[in-house]
């Protein structure tokens, strides 16, 4: 049998707990073997909810228990100096987004420890089961070239880091035009939970169209209520020159005379007098698995399981494997996103130079 794969934890805030989630719900795939915090009393906290150890104290604390890896789960200013650190000691990381907050930070950054370091980006996004599943059938030819994508899930380098893999594109220059649209909405739910009352509340909406260096086009559509709101939904759409993606629906021609319409059709167990136990399975287009979780059986929300599947591919990484989200991907994805609300707030035509970590 497989050792769980062994990672430690600096910070406790709100993305910490769903690392922690994922390692509860699944034993025998990984083992958290500390959470690095500075206050006392949270540390307490997390040791009697999660059943971990917990403390304040040093990343030699830390690494006392030789981790395979460590996640970075800290405020956005604390962690380009803690990535360092670690670059230094040749820990791997997995670095909660963005790495750096802003492009001077990204920049200082990258000229210390640049593509040498063991870094990766926990950009779950793109490994969402439903995401996944379209990343794969926009790759697998099915649709011809990818032309354009229309990507209303996700804010900033989330959004960006969809539309970048939907389109296959790599580092290179874009032009952004945006704009920013208000209007009233009645309030939902949010991280602590549903609204104790009716609410109006303003909603702010960022459109942004992005032309790539290589021709490819994507529109960037996002209000930030869409993360739990009740009544505002996301929309994908990718085109190829032989086929679209429109939310779950596949067109796409066989041959020139022949067109070919299916549907990406979720598959959970446990439902309908299903035995297995309830749990993700994968996704289906027409008689094709396009995705399979890679945790299955493991109870887990689309988040965990993207979560999880980027703590299996860390463990891959820091045992000598390949790469999945290297730095340079998850800069380019943040600086993106700036360069999109740069656009929104000028109104004026943003245009990206090529960066170093694309030299």
């Amino acid at each position: 049998m497989t050792e769980p794969i062994k990672f430690a934890i600096v910070g406790a805030g709100w993305r910490s707990d769903f690392y922690l989630r994922v390692a509860k719900a699944l034993p025998e795939r990984f083992a958290v073997t500390g959470v690095l915090m500075r206050n006392a009393e949270k540390a307490d906290a997390v040791r009697e909810a999660w059943g971990v150890p917990a403390f304040v104290g040093t990343l030699d604390d830390l690494l006392r228990d030789k981790p395979s890896f460590v996640v970075t789960s800290v405020p956005w200013p604390v962690n380009p100096g803690l990535l360092s650190e670690l670059a230094e000691r040749k820990i791997p990381a997995l670095s909660e987004t963005p790495p750096a907050p802003d492009v001077a930070q990204m920049l200082a950054l990258w000229d210390k420890v640049g593509a040498t370091a063991r870094i990766q980006i926990a950009e779950q996004y793109p490994f969402q089961p439903l995401h996944a599943a379209r990343i794969a059938l926009a790759a697998s030819g099915k649709l011809g070239t990818i032309s354009h994508a229309y990507v209303s899930a996700a804010h900033g380098y989330h959004g960006v880091a969809l539309i970048r893999r939907l389109l296959g594109v790599g580092l290179e220059p874009v032009a952004i035009n945006a704009q920013k649209l208000v209007s009233d909405i009645i309030a939902g739910p949010g991280r602590n939970g549903p609204p104790a009352e009716e609410q109006t509340v303003r909603s702010e909406q960022v459109i942004a169209t992005l032309r790539f260096e290589g021709g490819q086009s994507a529109v960037f559509d996002f209000t930030g209520d869409q993360y739990f709101s009740w009544i505002r939904s996301a929309r994908i759409l990718v085109r190829g020159d032989r086929g679209e993606i429109n939310n779950v629906d596949v067109r796409y021609l066989q041959d020139f005379g022949t067109p070919i319409q299916t549907t990406l059709v979720r598959r959970d167990a446990g439902q309908i007098g299903n035995l297995e136990g309830y749990h993700h399975i994968g996704y289906m287009a027409g008689d094709s698995w396009v995705y399979r979780n890679p945790v299955a059986p493991g109870r887990l929300s689309d988040d965990e399981i993207a979560i999880a599947d980027s703590l299996l591919r860390m463990g891959e990484y820091a045992a000598g494997g390949p790469g999945f989200y290297n730095l340079a991907d998850g800069f380019h994805d943040h600086a993106l996103g700036i360069a999109i609300d740069q656009a929104a707030a000028s109104g004026s035509e943003v245009r990206t130079d090529r960066l170093p970590w694309d030299r």
